[in-house]
C-alpha cells in the first residue's frame, strides 16, 4: 500500500497551528521512520503535505511519547462519515463553544467518547 498524503489549504493549516514532520513524530514516539509512516497508513494519525517535503502531523496529536488516547478511533469515525484527511483536520481543530474548545482539545482532555459521538452524528 502506498502512502497517500493530501495537500492542505491555508485556512486549515492556520487552524492547526503547530506541525511536526514525520521524522520528528518518529523521534517523539521512539519509532523508526517506517513505523511512523505505518501509523499514517493505518490511520492512527493523519498527515498532510505543507508546501512539499515530507508529510507533517499536527503536534496536538502527540502527548508525551504517545498518540493522544482516543484519536485513532475518532479518525476512523470521521473516515466512516465520509471526511477526507483535510476535512477531518478542519473539523478536529475548529473551535466549538459547546465542548468548549475544539474537538482535538476535548480528546486531549480525555473527552474522546463525546467527540466520537459527535463525529458519528456527522455521517447521518
Amino acid at each position: 500500500m502506498t502512502l497517500s498524503v493530501a495537500q492542505i489549504d491555508r485556512e486549515t493549516d492556520q487552524l492547526v497551528g503547530e506541525w511536526l514532520t514525520l521524522t520528528e513524530v518518529a523521534r517523539r514516539l521512539n519509532l523508526s521512520a517506517g513505523r511512523a509512516k505505518q501509523l499514517l497508513k493505518d490511520r492512527k494519525l493523519i498527515g498532510v503535505r505543507r508546501g512539499g517535503g515530507e508529510p507533517q502531523v499536527p503536534a496536538a496529536f502527540l502527548v508525551g511519547g504517545d498518540v493522544v488516547k482516543g484519536l485513532p478511533g475518532t479518525l476512523t469515525v470521521l473516515l466512516d462519515a465520509g471526511y477526507d484527511d483535510v476535512e477531518s483536520l478542519r473539523w478536529l481543530f475548529t473551535p466549538d463553544d459547546t465542548l468548549p474548545g475544539s474537538p482535538v482539545d476535548a480528546i486531549a482532555a480525555g473527552r474522546h467518547t463525546e467527540v466520537k459521538r459527535r463525529a458519528q452524528a456527522l455521517g447521518f
